[in-house]
């Protein structure tokens, strides 16, 4: 349909931007354009991306932002912005800043305030951790450790399938400048939570999620209490952190288009 915004899909660590091409395909059936660019760094494929992991090491959530935010710039409306992970903090922020028409973040990743840390998001992130060095450094993950951060909601094999096929090595500085953003003055992960002028926000949340458990997107809803901007939540109770990419992703992908259907995103662009 004529009219409709064009759609920005941010993805988050250890995923390839293709991952996001059914996605794609579906919102251009809808009357979208859109675009799935990658991360500074991260080659064209999957492949690629795997045999240059020192590309894409050391970039940081501002780094990351900025590139997105230069995207945008180079665009003739401000676009729907959908992330995931770090992608949805991604998307948080450059909404934060005015940058998107509207926002939906998928499972993600703490912004600053958000204080709950479960255990299972810290056993998710152990590859990283578990050598500071990493935070200067690209990391890849396992079928195992794939499988206990993404896949745990869907049989093993459909797991090892989307292992293989989307998975790469991404930069662990951006998980290091989380987990110290509430002992960091102007963090990275810092959003405008408080902005009543943005666009309107979706946060959606995965109810069997290992990485991003709900206790984290629920704080971090908490964190508009002060704005009057629409800020909404959907839960998807038996999904884990796979919910972009395994078999039953149609039904979020779905759920997001009939969010935006009830909002008002050609005005809030006409607006600016």
């Amino acid at each position: 349909m004529p009219g409709h915004p064009q759609v920005l899909f941010i993805h988050g660590l250890w995923l390839h931007a293709s991952s996001w091409q059914p996605w794609q395909a579906l919102f251009e059936q809808r009357g979208h354009q859109t675009l799935a660019p990658g991360w500074p760094g991260e080659a064209d494929s999957v492949t690629a991306t795997r045999d240059d992991p020192d590309a894409v090491a050391d970039h940081g959530v501002e780094d990351v932002t900025a590139h997105y935010a230069k995207i945008i710039s180079g665009m003739d409306r401000a676009p729907i912005l959908i992330g995931h992970s770090f992608g949805g903090l991604i998307v948080e922020k450059l909404l934060g800043q005015n940058l998107g028409s509207a926002g939906i973040a998928i499972d993600a990743a703490q912004i600053k305030g958000v204080l709950p840390l479960p255990l299972s998001s810290l056993w998710a992130t152990l590859p990283v951790f578990k050598n500071p060095a990493n935070r200067h450094r690209s990391v890849s993950l396992t079928s195992d450790q794939f499988h206990f951060a993404f896949g745990n909601a869907i049989p093993r094999a459909q797991s090892d399938v989307l292992w293989d096929t989307w998975t790469i090595p991404s930069p662990g500085r951006p998980l290091f400048e989380a987990a110290a953003a509430n002992f960091t003055l102007h963090a990275p992960t810092e959003v405008n939570t408080r902005n009543s002028d943005r666009g309107p926000l979706l946060l959606i949340m995965g109810g069997e999620d290992h990485t991003v458990p709900e206790a984290i997107t629920k704080s971090t809803m908490k964190q508009y209490r002060h704005t009057t901007a629409v800020t909404d939540l959907v839960e998807f109770a038996d999904r884990g952190h796979s919910l972009t990419i395994d078999s039953r992703w149609p039904e979020v992908a779905e759920s997001c288009l009939s969010w935006l259907d009830a909002q008002d995103v050609i005005h809030w662009q006409q607006s600016q």
